[in-house]
């Protein structure tokens, strides 16, 4: 196997989750060569693995909201020159959506990816060359790197591995004190946890000598954590940072607390100590999946208590 070309666009969680791909791949074919074609916003993801040779990313998202503009066909044809450049023995498309898979389709080589029983979007499956049938009770890690192996033709069997690593994080504005990081961002409101929760959370933390950093993305997102870190003894609200710099801040945190959103499964990739919240998702299919250092509580309408996530926590430090 000599070029593959993986079609994972987004979101943040999902393109984490896709990861375990580029280095069951690396195990299997040691020689082979890895491009990713992402959404420009999560470039940075794929980039964090050195089993990725070329990251091709995309703008779907912005497309999306100017479809007749010159600039953005200009885009469409710059993706189509930039992905047609090799030819590749499989382009593998683990999102399963139409988009994606029109993606796909633009690429030259065998394109393969989930069945029509299978796929997010059953359409989708009508413009690969080959489709298979993965569970879809499995988790998202598990559907994607069954996916890979079957179309490569290998036994999915190998250990878990993100296969990235960061740097922890040097800044001024960083604690001296051991830190951890608490996320308290969802794109979805049904995701978010009680303002109230993260102030118990966070008086626990401090009192076992722990600083808590507060990262937002959003301008919403960074006005909420500075109005949490406000009510709490020992905080940080931390100021806007880019992907890279994020994987940086969770690399060095001596654990991390979040809802449903991205950072948490790079935090739990990375090997960090990491409890995910749930309150309006499935953990079985999306939650942090790292082994005994993942930690999911709560579920699709059923959020943890501040009670039941102090004790977790404080059972593991």
């Amino acid at each position: 196997m000599r070029s593959i070309l993986l079609v994972k666009t987004s979101s943040l969680g999902d393109v984490v989750h896709n990861l375990p791909v580029a280095s069951d791949i690396r195990a299997r074919f040691p020689e082979a060569c890895i491009d990713w074609v992402v959404e420009e916003a999560f470039a940075d993801i794929p980039r964090l693995h050195p089993a990725v040779h070329r990251v091709i990313p995309v703008a779907v998202r912005r497309w999306r909201r100017a479809p007749l503009s010159a600039a953005t066909w200009g885009e469409l044809r710059e993706y189509r020159t930039a992905v047609r450049s090799e030819r590749y023995d499989l382009v593998l498309d683990t999102q399963g959506l139409i988009k994606s898979a029109l993606l796909t389709r633009q690429a030259r080589g065998r394109c393969a990816g989930y069945a029509a029983e299978a796929a997010r979007e059953p359409l989708a499956a009508h413009f690969y060359d080959a489709a298979y049938a993965i569970p879809k009770n499995l988790h998202a890690v598990e559907r994607n790197r069954r996916l890979a192996a079957a179309a490569l033709g290998y036994e999915p069997n190998l250990p878990l591995d993100y296969g990235i690593a960061a740097e922890p994080l040097a800044a001024a504005w960083l604690p001296a004190a051991p830190y951890c990081v608490l996320l308290t961002a969802s794109s979805r409101a049904d995701k978010l946890w009680p303002e109230a929760g993260w102030l118990q959370l966070a008086a626990a933390l401090n009192a076992r000598g722990l600083v808590c950093v507060l990262p937002g993305g959003s301008a919403e997102e960074r006005e909420r954590a500075a109005r949490l870190a406000g009510g709490m003894a020992q905080a940080v609200a931390a100021p806007p940072m880019g992907i890279t710099e994020l994987a940086r801040l969770l690399a060095g945190a001596r654990l991390v607390v979040g809802v449903d959103t991205g950072l948490s499964h790079i935090a739990a990739a990375l090997g960090r100590l990491t409890f995910c919240l749930f309150a309006g998702s499935h953990p079985e299919l999306t939650g942090v999946h790292a082994g005994d250092t993942a930690i999911n509580l709560g579920g699709a309408g059923a959020a943890p208590t501040a009670g039941q996530v102090v004790a977790a926590v404080t059972e593991r430090l």
